[in-house]
């Protein structure tokens, strides 16, 4: 059967597939109600399904929606997961337990969005909040051209623009807006002033399931960087060697951000490194499983787009209509092809995961 029966067209299918996976797979859910409601008015959560014992030596956490709008994706995937009964065998016969966390942003994956109701990227959220936030100076000098009080750009700053990619490059342009940023609240990649409900959750998650196991691995699942269904291995640790071999011995190609090998910029505020402070007791090792959708720059425009609709609610309906339509399609590929694609590799991934964590 296609691989397409996994994925959906709206958060509420989403979490009712995931919820009719579990079920079959005979789990429980978990559910972290969030305080707001969804695009239609359903109700929003980030949902936990674990699927072997508390006491397990090692423990594969599969997380989607991160990046709210990339949930689409990640959600299939987990349900692919749940859905496979080689995939459980598996991962009974090496003694491994698996949590699935399903919509790690849900408000953004309702709403078809990157960031939280806060307007905050989560994977740039977890900092020392009583420390002075860090500042990003090349984000300040663009900050007016990336997120224009007019959209589209009118002629001036869209020329701004055009200037500062050709004498910059696409490279400096990615670092200087996707690094993070903690000073302008409307504008692009913002890491927020503290902690988000996402990021709270999700510590509560980890602080629940992650603190019995020897080792923990995890594989985030993401969208928007990189060719057409190609799923980037990116290293989703500290900067430490031993760890990077690891990964690279249970994933095969790697990339790392720390070295410059992988698409994505080198970030400040990830998301994972919550898993050194939950679950301090285990050798950690995860990767950012990130698929590609769109060329950089007409991602980046999506983005654009919806920051300004964000700051501009009086917009109109078809204007509201045509962006959020290009933000999905900027990380969402919906065609069989491209699912097929995203669900082979992240088994391939999978698999790879438990072997590194049965030996």
């Amino acid at each position: 059967m296609s691989a397409a029966r996994f994925f959906s067209q709206t958060y509420g299918e989403a979490r009712e597939k995931f919820f009719g996976a579990a079920r079959l797979r005979g789990l429980g859910v978990e559910t972290h109600v969030h305080p707001l409601p969804g695009r239609d008015g359903e109700m929003l959560a980030m949902d936990v399904a674990r699927d072997g014992p508390r006491n397990a030596p090692s423990l594969l956490v599969v997380s989607s929606a991160c990046h709210g709008v990339e949930g689409f994706c990640g959600s299939g995937v987990q349900v692919a997961l749940l859905e496979n009964s080689a995939w459980h065998e598996a991962t009974q016969d090496a003694g491994v337990a698996v949590l699935y966390i399903h919509g790690l942003n849900p408000y953004g994956f309702s709403w078809w969005r990157r960031t939280t109701n806060e307007n905050v990227d989560l994977n740039r959220n977890f900092r020392n909040f009583s420390a002075e936030p860090p500042r990003n100076a090349s984000y300040d000098e663009i900050a007016g051209m990336i997120v224009p009080e007019v959209w589209p750009p009118d002629e001036t700053t869209a020329a701004k623009f055009d200037r500062y990619v050709a004498e910059r490059g696409e490279k400096a342009l990615q670092q200087a807006v996707s690094s993070g940023q903690y000073h302008h609240p409307k504008g692009l990649f913002f890491g927020g002033t503290s902690p988000t409900w996402s990021h709270d959750t999700l510590r509560h998650v980890l602080r629940d399931h992650g603190t019995r196991c020897a080792k923990l691995a995890w594989i985030d699942l993401h969208t928007g960087l990189g060719p057409n269904g190609h799923g980037e291995r990116i290293f989703a640790c500290r900067d430490d060697a031993a760890a990077y071999a690891r990964a690279k011995a249970w994933w095969g190609e790697v990339t790392s951000i720390y070295d410059g090998s992988s698409t994505s910029a080198l970030l400040t505020g990830l998301m994972w490194l919550a898993a050194y402070e939950e679950c301090a007791q285990a050798e950690y090792t995860g990767i950012a499983l990130e698929y590609g959708t769109l060329p950089q720059m007409e991602v980046m425009r999506s983005l654009r787009a919806d920051q300004w609709l964000e700051n501009h609610p009086e917009a109109d309906d078809a204007t509201r209509h045509a962006i959020k339509q290009q933000v999905r399609d900027a990380f969402y590929t919906d065609t069989d092809a491209w699912k097929e694609e995203i669900v082979a590799q992240a088994v391939d991934a999978a698999y790879g995961a438990v072997r590194g964590l049965s030996t």
